[in-house]
Formats: structure tokens, C-alpha cells, sequence
């Protein structure tokens, strides 16, 4: 079935996103899984992490010298094996190029307190860059205008999906975890069951047979197997019947398995646990940095670390054009608040959230300002105001007046930059850059590690347009309310039921 000429969503969406998640979560308690360490390292599939040309670069390390950690989680609807075909119908697709029906960014703090997760929908309108596709080198070049995300993985592979991610966001992501169709169902049937909860009788079929069948009662009850693929699946009978109705039941789901799984550490049954670390293993395909079993063991540890009440679940807001939607203005509010490493749950300990302004990571200290190279750039152009005259060479002054001899001012470039900004190329003038910024009054928030600049450069932003004295602004660092936040620890999460798919 067809949709405007795009595949219609078949339910497993989610599933594939669920397995990614097990395989993450339940690989790291897997012991018996090194008996055949290898062999389950030879069933893990890989591919090139980012094939576009853009690259962002890594996030700025906090005091303590940690960084935050991304991950975009796939789904993709390739009918491209016999088994897949079997679990994703649509038999008139088979072979057909895959589409990326499933995205979430998930996001780990550098200080490892707590988690974000922000779905895309499907058919958010983005552009899609140039990406090579490293098999055979053929070149996808960049979208014609906006088109739906998820055609992105059939442009050379998930580091394509990265590539627009990283385009549209400024997220630097770190890892990708694919999945397909095979051995979802199996793996959710081994965890057992996950309580799930809807206000009203339910069932999911309308008059022409459109749904997926699920059939509760109200109230909360244990889903797995079928159930939870049923649960999964469903469109037709929560809400508006949307594909964001389902995306907030897939939230549901997936931390009430988070909570299941943290209060059954392992599965009782080896068999069981074998059975599913074969089928984790095969069902994904991952970028080289998480290409064995010890480097998803190592992962697991790591998303372990937050508690349920602190790991957040949010769809990228965003609003209708036509059948498809794109992103609001809530939504590059979303995506500056990962950027930044700032929890979507509002309980950030702020002491570790500011780097060093002195020291990079490594503890190394800044140059003597007297030796501290730096380019000063005018960047107060906006889309309805001129260049403010002169100010890269004011701040050059300030600068030299403070004792920074060797800063130097670019009278050649009018740039546009919403806020004043230190970045620096490489981390051995990290330190350099955020000596730089306190002096100047600059939040270390606003020091940024980039690969556009070739030393330490000031861009003076259209926040900065007169005077000698920088005054940040306040920035709002809450949770946009369109953003339907999920806080893990919820268990009194509850699915509206539209009323025309009850029953009594």
C-alpha cells in the first residue's frame, strides 16, 4: 500500500527501534554470549558512520573532561530477505530501496546522570547533503529542495540518515544502530512482559480492517510477543490516529521496558538469553566504532548509568505542511538543549555542565595571553539588519588592551552569527579558547571546537553589536511543551483511547 506515493508504515517501525534498544541493554548482561564471542561478532553488520561532507564537530568536554554521547537509532523497512518479507508485508515492495521509517536521537550526558531521546518523524521535510555511497562510490547529490527524511538511508546507506541528522540539527552524533524486520518479535518475546496501559477498552481494526488488531481491556496490563508488536504497531484507535499518537505508545513502551529490565538484571533462562543474543546480533548493523560484542558490552554500561527518572522521551516538535510536517521553531530549541548537554528533565547539577575555562581535558593550562594567537570576526549581520561597522576590530582592541598582543582583527568578512562565539580547531587550543572567552565575558556554553577555523577565533555576534562589555543573554533551557516529554519513571502513563475503537 501506498501512500502519495510512499510506503505506508507497516507497525514494525518501532520494533526495530525496541530491538536496537535490547541489543544495547541486553548484550551488556549477556556473559554467556563470550562463549561464542566471535561468531556473534561475525553476525553484527557494518557500515560507514557519516558519508556526508559536512562533519560537526565534537561537543566541548564539561570541567571534568567528559563528553556527552549520540547515537541514532534506525529503523528500516528493507524487505530485502524472505523473512523480512514475511514480517513487513507489502509484497509489491520486495527489493524495493529501503526507507529510514524510524529515527531517535538518543542522547547521554556527559556526566552520565541522565539520557534524552528524540524521535523524527518519518515525514519531516528536511534537505537531504551530498553523501557518497562507500560500496561503489556512486554520488548522491544534495536534495532539490525539502524532501521526507526518511529517503535518506536509500542515498548510500545510515551514514546518510547521520549526515542529514548532523545537517539539520548541529548534532554531532557519535554512533548509528540499524535494524531490520528479522528477530524483532523474538527478542521482545524473551524479555516477557512489559505493563502498558490505555483508558478505555481497545481494538485496533476499523471497518475496512485497517489496524493491528490489539485488543485490551482498560486499564494496565503485561504486552509481549504479538501483543507488543500489536502495541507497537497502532495507529488506528490512539488519539488522532497519527503516526505522533503512536510515537508517544512506542515512548510508553519503551521505558516501561527500560524500568522491566533494570529490575530483572538478566534473563533467567541461558537458552533464552543465547536465543536472543543470536537474534540482537544479526538483526543489527552498526558504525565500526560499535562493530563487536565488547564495544556493545562497553555501551550497555554506559546507558545503564541513568536512572529511569532521568532519562526523557520527546518528539521533534513540529507542524503540518500538507500530509508531511517539518520542524517549528520548538524544535531548534530541542535540538540546541542536546547540543549544549542540557537535560531535558531540568535537573541538571550545573557545576558539571561548565567547562574548564583555563585547562583543557587533559589538564594542560592555557598559553600566556601575550601568546595566545587570535582572529576576530564581525558576525552581527542579520537577515534585517546591516553589519554593525567596525566591531571586529573594537573587540581586537579590547582584547589587546587586555593583554592578548598577538589578537588581530578580519576586516574582510561580514558574517552572520546569532550569538558571539570562541571556537578553536583542535584540543590543544581548547584551553587557549576558553582563556579567551572569560576574559570577554563569554559563557564556556559559547566555546565551540570547530573545523571551519585554523586557530582560536572570536566571532562577535549580533548580540554583541556596540560597547565594550558583553552581556549574554538569558537563554531558555526548558523543554519545549510541544516536545510531549515522557519522564521514564512514569508509570501512570496512560493511552487515550479514541472513543471509535472501543468496545464493551
Amino acid at each position: 500500500m501506498t501512500q502519495n506515493g510512499v510506503r505506508s508504515p507497516r507497525g514494525f517501525r518501532v520494533l526495530r527501534w525496541t530491538a536496537s534498544t535490547l541489543a544495547v541493554l541486553i548484550l551488556g548482561t549477556a556473559t554467556a554470549g563470550y562463549l561464542y564471542y566471535q561468531h556473534l561478532n561475525d553476525n553484527i553488520k557494518q557500515a560507514d558512520l557519516n558519508l556526508g561532507d559536512n562533519k560537526v564537530p565534537e561537543p566541548t568536554p564539561n570541567a571534568k573532561g567528559q563528553t556527552p554521547l549520540n547515537i541514532l537509532l534506525i529503523g528500516s523497512d528493507a524487505r530485502d530477505t524472505e523473512e523480512n518479507q514475511k514480517l513487513g508485508g507489502a509484497r509489491e515492495t520486495f527489493g524495493a530501496t529501503p526507507l529510514a521509517d524510524v529515527q531517535m536521537l538518543l542522547h547521554l550526558s556527559a556526566d552520565r546522570t541522565n539520557m534524552s531521546v528524540v524521535s523524527m518523524p518519518r515525514d519531516t521535510l528536511v534537505e537531504i547533503p551530498k553523501c557518497t555511497d562507500p560500496d561503489d562510490d556512486e554520488v548522491y547529490p544534495a536534495s532539490e529542495g525539502r524532501t521526507m527524511t526518511n529517503r535518506s538511508l536509500g542515498r548510500g546507506g545510515p551514514g546518510c540518515t547521520v549526515a542529514t541528522w548532523q545537517k539539520l540539527t548541529g548534532i554531532h552524533i557519535d554512533h548509528f544502530m540499524m535494524v531490520d524486520f528479522a528477530g524483532v518479535v523474538s527478542m521482545a518475546d524473551a524479555v516477557g512482559g512489559v505493563p502498558v496501559c490505555v483508558d478505555a477498552n481497545i481494538l485496533s481494526r476499523d471497518s475496512e480492517g485497517h489496524g493491528s488488531g490489539l485488543k485490551l481491556e482498560k486499564g494496565t496490563h503485561p504486552v509481549k510477543g504479538e501483543q507488543a508488536l500489536q502495541w507497537l504497531r497502532t495507529r488506528y484507535g490512539f488519539e488522532d490516529g497519527s503516526d505522533l499518537a503512536r510515537a508517544k505508545a512506542q515512548h510508553m513502551y519503551l521505558n516501561s521496558l527500560v524500568r522491566t529490565l533494570r529490575e530483572n538484571a538478566t534473563l533467567s533462562s541461558p537458552n533464552k538469553l543465547r536465543t536472543l543474543a543470536e537474534k540482537a546480533t544479526a538483526a543489527i548493523t552498526v558504525d565500526p566504532g560499535l562493530n563487536t560484542v565488547k564495544k556493545l558490552y562497553d555501551l550497555s554500561n554506559e546507558l545503564r548509568k541513568p536512572k529511569p527518572g532521568r532519562i526523557t522521551m520527546t518528539t521533534m516538535p513540529n507542524r503540518y505542511v500538507g500530509a508531511r510536517v517539518e520542524p517549528t521553531e520548538d524544535a531548534e530549541q530541542l535540538f540546541r538543549l542536546v547540543r549544549e548537554d542540557i537535560a531535558l528533565d531540568g535537573k541538571d547539577a550545573k557545576d558539571t555542565k561548565k567547562a574548564s575555562p583555563s585547562a583543557t581535558p587533559s589538564g594542560d593550562p592555557a598559553a600566556d595571553d601575550a601568546e595566545i594567537g587570535i582572529l576576530v570576526q564581525n558576525g552581527t549581520r542579520t537577515d534585517t539588519r546591516r553589519a554593525a561597522n567596525g566591531r571586529a576590530s573594537a573587540v581586537t582592541e579590547l582584547l589587546m588592551e587586555k593583554g592578548f598582543t598577538e589578537a588581530a582583527a578580519d576586516t574582510t568578512s561580514a558574517l552572520s552569527e546569532d550569538r558571539t562565539v570562541v571556537r578553536y580547531p583542535s584540543a590543544e587550543l581548547a584551553g587557549d579558547a576558553r582563556r579567551v572567552a572569560k576574559s570577554l565575558g563569554i559563557p564556556a556554553s559559547s566555546v565551540e571546537r570547530s573545523t571551519d577555523v585554523s586557530g582560536v577565533t572570536v566571532v562577535v555576534g549580533a548580540d554583541w553589536r556596540d560597547g565594550t562589555t558583553y552581556k549574554a543573554p538569558k537563554q531558555n533551557d526548558t523543554t519545549p511543551e510541544s516536545a510531549e516529554a515522557l519522564n521514564g519513571a512514569d508509570e501512570d502513563a496512560c493511552m487515550h483511547v479514541n472513543p471509535a475503537f472501543t468496545w464493551s
